[in-house]
C-alpha cells in the first residue's frame, strides 16, 4: 500500500478508469441518507418516482472499444453516470450489504475489501452459503465502512467503489472534491442505494431508481459478468413465476409486517409493501401491510402498538443472524400480557428473516422462505426455525435449484 499523501502527488495509475471524461462534479450526485442496514434507523423520504417494479430486465449499459472482450467499456448507473472501465475491477470497496451481495454473486464475494458492519454480515451470509455446495465467503475483519474515512480508502485502492456516492455526502463528512480525489486517484464510485426506499434526492439533483435486479445486471456489465448475471436471472425470473402461479390460486392473503420484537418497549417496524429493494422479498406477494399509510419503515412501536397493528404473520427481520435467539423471542411474546395476544404469535407465524439490504442470492433465499412463510398451503411449510443454517429443506420442496445457483456463482456453468 502507498500512503494518501504519497498517492495524492502522483499520476493516478486509474486515468483510463473516467467518468465520460470528467470529474464527478456538477450535477452528477444525488441522494438522501437512509438505512445502514437492520440495525440502523432513520426516517424515510418522500418518493420521487413511482415504483418500476422488481423486473429483471437489465438498464441500458454502453459497451465501446473493437472486440467486447478487451478494452475500454463504457457502463452507466445512476447517480454516478457513464464510468469507462479498462477492463473488470479486482478490488472491491463496499459500503452496504446489496452490492456486497452482488459481487458475492458474480463470485467475486473474497475481493470486497469493506463494508458495513462486516462481521455481523459475515455470520448472516454464511446462514444461507452452507446450502449452496462448494460456495463460502469470509468477510471478518474488513473495514467497516458506515462513515468511510478518506485516508483509508487511499490505503484500500480499490478497484471500484460499489457505493453511492450521492450517500456519502448526505452523511455529511465528504463533498464533492472529495469524491472527485478518490476517483480520480483511486477508482471510480459505482453504486445506486437510495432505490432502497425510493428516497428523494436533495432539489437539483437528478436520480434514477433501480429495482435490486436491475442494479445487479449492471454492475454485473462492469465486472463483465453478463452471462452470470442472465444465468441467476433466469433462476429468479422462474422463481418469481412460481410464485405468481400460488398466490393467483389463493382466496385470501395475510397481513404481514416486519420487525424483531426484543425489546417490547421499543419495536422498529417495517411495511412490506413499500416501492424499493428493500421488500424485494415480500412485496411480489401481494399481502396487506399490517402498518397503514400512518405509519413508515423504520418507525418504533410499543407492544401496544404492535397488537393494535396485530399482523397475521410476522417477520422477524435479522432473526436469522446467529446472535439471534428465536426461541427466545417466541418464548417472550407468548409470556408477555399483550404479546401473547397477538394473532401470529396465536397462531405460531412468527418467522425469521435475514437482511433487507440483501444481494441476489440472499433475494431468492428470502423469496423461497418467505412464499413457505406466507402461504404453506400452495409452497409448502416452512421448518419452525429456531437457530442454525437456512433449513436443508429436501429437493422436492425447495423452490430453486441450489447446484443451480452454486454453479453460477463458482462460474461453472454453460453460458
Amino acid at each position: 500500500m502507498v500512503d494518501a499523501p504519497d498517492r495524492r502527488g502522483e499520476s493516478t495509475r486509474r486515468e483510463y478508469l473516467t467518468y465520460g471524461g470528467t470529474a464527478i462534479g456538477g450535477a452528477l450526485l444525488a441522494g438522501c441518507l437512509g438505512d445502514g442496514d437492520d440495525g440502523e434507523r432513520s426516517g424515510d423520504s418522500t418518493t420521487a418516482t413511482p415504483d418500476p417494479g422488481e423486473t429483471t430486465d437489465p438498464a441500458v449499459t454502453e459497451t465501446e472499444g473493437d472486440d467486447v472482450e478487451s478494452g475500454p467499456y463504457t457502463v452507466s448507473l445512476s447517480p454516478t453516470g457513464a464510468v469507462t472501465f479498462d477492463s473488470p475491477p479486482e478490488s472491491v470497496f463496499t459500503r452496504l450489504t446489496h452490492h456486497a451481495g452482488m459481487a458475492f454473486a458474480l463470485g467475486r464475494g473474497d475481493d470486497v475489501n469493506a463494508m458495513h458492519a462486516p462481521d455481523y454480515y459475515h455470520a448472516l451470509w454464511n446462514q444461507f452459503t452452507p446450502r449452496l455446495p462448494g460456495v463460502s465467503v469470509d468477510w471478518q475483519g474488513l473495514y467497516s465502512s458506515w462513515q468511510p474515512d478518506k485516508e483509508t480508502l487511499f490505503e484500500l485502492d480499490s478497484d471500484v467503489h460499489l457505493a453511492d456516492p450521492a450517500w456519502l455526502v448526505q452523511l455529511g463528512n465528504w463533498g464533492r472534491d472529495d469524491l472527485d480525489e478518490i476517483a480520480e486517484n483511486v477508482g471510480p464510485w459505482f453504486g445506486n442505494s437510495l432505490s432502497d426506499r425510493h428516497q428523494s434526492p436533495p432539489a437539483g439533483w437528478e436520480y434514477e431508481y433501480y429495482s435490486l435486479w436491475e442494479q445487479f445486471g449492471i454492475v454485473a456489465d462492469a465486472f463483465r459478468e453478463r452471462e452470470r448475471y442472465e444465468a441467476l436471472a433466469t433462476v429468479h425470473d422462474e422463481l418469481l413465476a412460481r410464485i405468481e402461479r400460488g398466490v393467483q390460486s389463493v382466496d385470501e392473503q395475510p397481513t404481514a409486517a416486519m420487525a424483531l420484537p426484543q425489546d417490547v418497549d421499543q419495536i422498529y417496524v417495517y411495511k412490506v409493501n413499500d416501492p424499493g429493494f428493500l421488500t424485494a422479498h415480500t412485496r411480489p406477494f401481494e399481502v396487506g401491510d399490517a402498518f397503514g399509510d400512518e405509519f413508515a419503515s423504520g418507525d418504533a412501536v410499543d407492544i401496544e402498538g404492535l397488537l393494535a397493528a396485530d399482523p397475521d404473520v410476522l417477520f422477524g427481520v435479522g432473526g436469522m443472524h446467529p446472535d439471534t435467539d428465536m426461541a427466545a423471542v417466541r418464548e417472550n411474546l407468548l409470556d408477555h400480557p399483550v404479546g401473547r395476544e397477538l394473532t401470529a404469535v396465536q397462531d405460531d407465524r412468527v418467522h425469521a428473516q435475514g437482511a433487507r439490504y440483501q444481494g441476489p442470492v440472499l433475494n431468492l433465499f428470502q423469496l423461497e422462505m418467505t412464499a413457505k412463510q406466507l402461504y404453506p398451503d400452495e409452497f409448502g411449510e416452512w421448518p419452525r426455525y429456531a437457530s442454525g443454517p437456512y433449513p436443508e429443506l429436501p429437493a422436492e420442496a425447495q423452490l430453486f435449484d441450489r447446484e443451480r445457483v452454486a454453479s453460477i456463482v463458482r462460474g461453472e456453468f454453460e453460458g
